[in-house]
């Protein structure tokens, strides 16, 4: 009964005093899901156009581009058309600056990515920009059976949440029953107490990241503390890839299915997972392209960089905006009945690449799923520090056995050949600023180059 007053009554009041729309864009989303192909693509053809003739009048960057390109915007036939237009980078969003604002835009607040990646990139974002991604989030979290005003508890760690824990934000959440617990400390001596929090607060559902969320699970088959009796219906993980080893152990100690999300603060909300597994794109609001190292347009079945065009960002449009991601889109429809397209094999950041002695590019999980076979293995971190010298930082389960750092050994060095790999014990690996868990670093600067 709650549930439904919140999700009927106050979260609504609450969106429609923010001047937010996403009650009526959700209400939309979940019809059209069951859209057939040709008639999504009409919708995303449709918005596409109107979105192209919005940042052609009002935005001076795009403006200026459709000029220089002879493109006339509002005239394209079909989505792939897209392709005629440049990517977009974190580089070029920083050079352009204002000009990529629109001069018709509303209230636009200032938002920022982790900078896990490299520099934080800083941008623009206004209410329909907001209202689409709740919207597109809140028909996700509903495939599962729960709903806004189901107690949920979020482990996270952006500083943009955290800095907005003020009173007011403490009464909405309150409000809504959803329980915040910080990222950034997942230390020995915490881990009881959140486990406590979490048993007190009993939520229906879990958000976070995976490496925060399955190091609690982690924590709690050790020391055998149940937490399969919360009735919790759901976990639902982000930011972060999600290993099989994780879903498997947070699935196993929670009693709940794992649901994973895809996307990000400036490429929005892109897919996510449905019970039967299909990672549905959010594709009314967003277009995805899969390219090559050259920029050019793959098929589906077949992994590159994943590119987003986010129809509702005509206030700072994100227009074939690079994510860094690799991915592919998948050949076969999802057996929910949905129509919307499936990503596959999201595997990560481009830059979670390492390079081996002989110069040899590879991507870091060559090296994670070594650790990965290591049942005694709590927590590690790769750190390349130059094309010769490696580090790995290894928080132990147990005690450290030769046979493990035998393993660990022979593995590396037939992966990266004759390196300096340098193994550390220790008891926590720090987080990132943001709240993330970062497996791999290299300090050697590899890129996924494009011509």
């Amino acid at each position: 009964m709650y549930t439904k007053l919140v999700s009927s009554v106050l979260f609504p009041l609450h969106e429609q005093l923010k001047r937010h729309s996403s009650v009526a864009l959700r209400r939309e989303l979940e019809s059209s899901q069951w859209f057939n192909t040709d008639k999504l693509a009409a919708i995303q053809l449709y918005k596409l156009n109107q979105f192209m003739l919005s940042i052609g009048q009002h935005v001076p960057y795009y403006r200026g581009l459709f000029a220089d390109l002879g493109v006339v915007p509002g005239q394209f036939k079909s989505v792939t058309e897209i392709a005629q237009l440049p990517l977009l980078d974190k580089a070029t969003i920083r050079n352009a600056g204002p000009l990529l604002q629109a001069d018709n835009a509303g209230p636009l607040s200032l938002f920022n990515t982790g900078g896990s990646s490299g520099q934080p990139l800083q941008f623009m974002v206004g209410k329909q920009r907001k209202s689409h991604d709740i919207a597109a989030k809140w028909r996700a979290t509903r495939w599962w059976d729960v709903d806004i005003g189901d107690k949920e508890l979020v482990v996270w760690g952006s500083p943009i949440e955290l800095k907005a824990q003020d009173r007011m934000k403490q009464f909405r959440d309150t409000l809504f029953r959803s329980q915040l617990l910080p990222a950034f400390a997942m230390s020995e001596q915490h881990l009881k107490g959140y486990i406590d929090d979490i048993r007190r607060f009993s939520p229906t559902m879990l958000f976070g990241y995976p490496s925060s969320l399955s190091l609690i699970a982690r924590y709690a088959k050790l020391h055998n503390i149940t937490l399969s009796d919360l009735g919790i219906k759901v976990a639902f993980v982000t930011s972060e890839r999600l290993f099989e080893n994780q879903k498997t152990l947070i699935s196993e100690v929670f009693a709940c299915p794992v649901a994973n999300g895809y996307g990000g603060r400036d490429a929005g909300f892109i897919a996510h997972q449905c019970p039967h597994g299909g990672m549905h794109i959010s594709a009314e609001d967003i277009i995805v392209e899969i390219i090559d190292k050259l920029g050019n347009p793959l098929p589906a079945g077949e992994v590159g960089e994943v590119v987003v065009t986010h129809l509702a960002t005509a206030e700072f449009p994100f227009v074939r905006y690079r994510t860094g991601d690799l991915a592919c889109l998948a050949t076969d429809p999802c057996p929910c009945g949905r129509h919307l397209p499936l990503l596959e094999s999201i595997e990560g950041r481009t830059t979670d690449f390492i390079i081996a002695a002989d110069g040899t590019t590879m991507h870091a999980l060559s090296l994670i799923y070594v650790l990965r076979e290591l049942s005694n293995v709590a927590e590690f971190k790769i750190i390349q520090e130059s094309q010769f010298h490696t580090r790995l930082l290894l928080v132990m389960q147990s005690d450290v056995d030769n046979a493990s750092i035998d393993f660990i050994r022979r593995n590396f060095h037939q992966r990266l050949g004759d390196i300096q790999l340098d193994i550390e014990f220790v008891t926590q690996i720090p987080r990132e600023k943001s709240g993330k868990f970062k497996y791999v670093e290299s300090k050697v600067g590899v890129t996924w180059d494009y011509a």
